[in-house]
């Protein structure tokens, strides 16, 4: 009797190692052979597209997110094909600058304005410069936001180097003149900008700034005090992502998340970083708001993952897979760093517990060519996060998380059209989400302006708080899981 069951016992053993030994196999093929991204950069019409920063926008208003790079405005056709038409010039953002309900292009690279003729065209509006700055002005980003809180987005611009004139160019700040151009003011930092994100990061009410500066120079966090005046104030809320002896890193670009989940906005500092004989670089790292007895002040986790690269460069946030937490793509600018060493843009996972892992290879992003452009959106409203990059345009395969869309729309009085600068939680049985609406990340590019949530395998109702630029909110109960709602300000309320 014993032996019959030590013959069991094998064959059952047997069996069972037989049998992980598939499944480990078909789990290796089933992931590759279901790459989170595919290539359709051809297939959707986009084989032209330039390699500059991207700006995604609803240019039309047919409820499907337009590309526009280099000059040139692609239409989104059924979330199945895009064509091209020449608008604004250069690298732009876009927003909603006069409150006509239709998105207009500020090209930073450029200084100039494009406002949307209703889907009509572009018509160039003339701004006046500040004395001194002329067409060898030379700007690499920008981020807009209601800084003077008049109901119309401002726009604040990183100044950035001619590095044969040994010419460092000043910031500059665009006040919008209730849509009717706008008055340009110099913000003499004498720093080298590359990358311009905005963020009410404190929850006062006003959008303040973080510019990433090259060069191993300070990194400002601009602290708004309502009326569009700025004060550095980073080395007081510990946002400098820098390591002594260095006051700063070669900062190219950085975005705002709330990557824990805590109803904060956190911030990821990229940085170049080499190692010469002045020694190792400050290299990127998160920065946890910790929203301490309301100081708001930054933690420095370091790099929580994303392992070292010489050449990374710009940063854009989003949650591709819909787990509810908020991932990072990450470009790099070197074929082969000084080290002789491959560096490759990356995409890292976000484990919820400020643990980032390399999912690049297994997601179908492998091998991307040098780039400063990354940037998400939802192009054919699926639900998952498309991404745009190195010229090229990866669609999600999607999978079985849920997800929830909103489309924020100002009044165009108190709240700018386009919202800029509202933020929304999104409240689940465990957890809650936090998102805001912004135009501006990384080095130059943008994500599109309606805000995603993953909720991972929620399928229950939940609840919307939002947060308007003025302070006002408004909460909804019941919303969908695996929808798209449209939400308009005119039933706010005080705070």
């Amino acid at each position: 009797m014993n032996y019959i069951k030590i013959y069991i016992y094998l064959l059952t053993a047997a069996a069972i190692f037989a049998f992980g030994r598939q499944k480990s196999q078909l789990t290796d093929d089933t992931a590759a052979s279901k790459a989170v991204f595919a290539d359709k950069t051809a297939e959707y019409g986009l084989g032209k597209l330039a390699e500059s920063p991207a700006a995604w926008a609803d240019f039309d208003n047919d409820g499907r997110v337009d590309l526009y790079a280099g000059g040139i405005l692609w239409h989104n056709h059924e979330g199945k094909e895009f064509t091209p038409s020449r608008a604004g010039q250069g690298s732009g953002i876009a927003a909603d600058f006069n409150n006509d309900g239709f998105a207009d292009i500020f090209s930073y690279s450029k200084l100039k304005l494009f406002q949307n003729k209703s889907a009509k065209g572009f018509k160039q509006i003339d701004i006046q410069l500040p004395k001194g700055i002329d067409a060898d002005y030379v700007s690499l980003g920008a981020a807009c936001g209601d800084f003077n809180n008049d109901g119309y987005a401002d726009i604040y611009v990183g100044g950035y180097e001619r590095w044969q004139k040994q010419k460092t160019y000043c910031d500059l700040i665009f006040i919008n003149n209730a849509g009717k151009g706008f008055s340009a003011i110099k913000h003499d930092t004498n720093f080298r900008a590359r990358g311009i994100t905005a963020c009410d990061f404190n929850e006062d009410g006003n959008i303040d700034i973080y510019v990433s500066n090259y060069r191993l120079q300070p990194n400002l966090l601009l602290v708004n005090d309502g009326k569009a005046g700025f004060r550095d104030m980073a080395q007081v809320y510990r946002a400098a992502a820098t390591d002594k002896p260095f006051k700063g890193g070669h900062s190219i670009g950085a975005a705002w998340a709330d990557f824990d989940n805590d109803l904060h906005f956190d911030l990821f500092a990229g940085n170049f970083a080499h190692r010469d004989k002045r020694g190792d670089q400050p290299q990127s790292r998160f920065l946890r708001n910790t929203a301490e007895k309301g100081s708001y002040k930054f933690e420095d986790l370091g790099p929580c993952g994303i392992h070292y690269q010489e050449s990374y460069a710009s940063p854009a946030a989003g949650d591709f897979d819909n787990d509810g937490y908020v991932d990072l793509f990450f470009t790099t600018v070197y074929a082969a760093a000084s080290f002789g060493v491959k560096n490759n843009s990356s995409l890292f996972k976000n484990g919820g517990d400020w643990n980032f892992t390399d999912v690049t290879k297994q997601s179908g992003l492998a091998g991307l060519k040098p780039t400063y452009q990354g940037a998400w959106a939802d192009v054919n409203n699926d639900g998952f996060l498309d991404l745009v990059t190195a010229g090229r345009l990866f669609m999600n395969r999607g999978g079985g998380n849920h997800w929830l869309k909103l489309i924020l729309k100002g009044d165009g009085k108190a709240v700018n059209s386009s919202a800029i600068g509202a933020q929304v939680r999104i409240k689940m049985q465990d957890s809650t989400l936090t998102r805001q609406v912004e135009a501006g990340t990384g080095q130059g590019s943008q994500n599109g302006l309606t805000l995603h949530f993953g909720l991972g395998n929620n399928t229950d109702a939940v609840d919307i708080e939002i947060v308007w630029p003025d302070g006002k909110s408004r909460k909804i109960s019941g919303a969908e899981p695996d929808s798209t709602r449209t939400i308009s300000y005119k039933t706010a309320k005080q705070p």
